[in-house]
């Protein structure tokens, strides 16, 4: 699978690492140019381009950059990416730690669909509710008990199905945790988030989140 990665930081150089190691034809940019992902390429065969070229003829884009910095993606980030292409966004709102306020966000906006009316473009929300060492260490082959489960968020079934696949391959369970404006159930601040519960304490853990945001987790 051909896979573009926006965000050379904790999580898409993880993901990078693990899914090029997978046998994945992965592509990393980041903001301050291709000729900075030197290290990270050579370490993984994975190639550095240009964050306009992330998207091309890709299966799969994952945008793996603070939220705050959504807004100052380029113009036609998506042109290059396949009809059939799908978006994942990993990112999380923390406005204390990072990002600053985002008023919609703070007024009850869904993240991923905050991000989606950013982009132009559909998104998936994965990735988000699990720590990079996490990521990095702890997949283990399918039916291994204990197995850790991670929620996956959309409203297209096929690009669910996709995400879903790669996370198996990655080493954990993928849980269908329902449509876009469900995904607010793994955001921070809620029972699923870094917690690396199995598949029955992740659903249990999605069925128990509440709304709103918890003070830290708040401008």
């Amino acid at each position: 699978m051909k896979i573009g990665i926006i965000g050379g930081g904790r999580m898409g150089g993880t993901l990078t690492r693990r899914l090029a190691a997978l046998g994945h034809d992965v592509s990393i940019a980041n903001s301050r140019g291709p000729e900075t992902l030197a290290e990270l390429a050579a370490e993984t065969g994975a190639v550095p381009v240009s964050i306009t070229d992330a998207g091309r003829d890709a299966d799969v884009m994952i945008i793996a950059i603070p939220e705050g910095n959504i807004p100052d993606l380029p113009e036609g980030l998506l042109e290059s990416l396949p009809e059939s292409g799908l978006v994942i966004d990993i990112g999380n709102y923390a406005p204390q730690q990072r990002d600053g306020r985002i008023d919609a966000l703070e007024n009850g906006v869904i993240e991923s669909r905050w991000v989606e009316a950013q982009l132009g473009h559909p998104v998936i929300k994965a990735f988000n509710n699990v720590r990079p060492p996490s990521l990095l260490n702890l997949g283990k082959p399918a039916g291994t008990r204990g197995r850790v489960a991670l929620p996956v968020a959309g409203d297209d079934p096929r690009a669910k199905a996709v995400v879903i696949g790669l996370i198996d391959q990655l080493g954990f369970d993928g849980i269908d945790a329902g449509g876009l404006d469900e995904s607010w159930r793994q955001q921070p601040g809620t029972p699923v988030y870094c917690t690396d519960l199995d598949l029955e304490g992740a659903e249990q853990a999605l069925a128990a989140a509440t709304p709103g945001r918890p003070a830290e987790w708040r401008a």
